[in-house]
């Protein structure tokens, strides 16, 4: 990806991370409905409690975001909480959205990967390359 598009990218997606955390934090009751009642019994506190606390990661997700700070980790938290949001809300009007924002942050993951991992994934190549 070239950089303007990366950029264009993490900002959109640190954009709607925060709206949607600040939107959360006012009225968590509201949001707490779009949670499927088999998924309720097993969570560890009260579903507001829970919202309340998926408005901070959200909130904290798009900072990180937006100053390009921790990317990688903000990505990879992103990722999962938005696999875990499709699996216990589903499919709505509403978490349809989730699923752009989710190839979104599969996107800031490969572009951002840590150095780790892409001497990793070099290596794998290049010896395979070789055989």
């Amino acid at each position: 990806m070239n950089k303007a598009s990366i950029y264009i990218l993490r900002i959109g997606l640190a954009i709607t991370f925060l709206w949607i955390g600040i939107l959360i934090l006012k009225e968590p009751g509201v949001w707490s409905g779009y949670v499927n009642p088999w998924a309720i019994k097993f969570l560890p506190s009260s579903l507001e409690h829970v919202m309340t606390g998926t408005a901070v990661l959200d909130i904290i997700i798009g900072a990180l975001l937006l100053f390009d700070f921790f990317t990688w980790p903000a990505a990879l938290v992103g990722t999962f909480h938005l696999l875990l949001v499709l699996a216990v809300s589903g499919i709505t009007d509403i978490t349809v959205r989730d699923i752009g924002l989710l190839g979104g942050t599969i996107a800031m993951l490969f572009e951002n990967q840590p150095e780790f991992l892409k001497k990793k994934f070099i290596g794998k190549e290049s010896k395979t390359q070789v055989d």
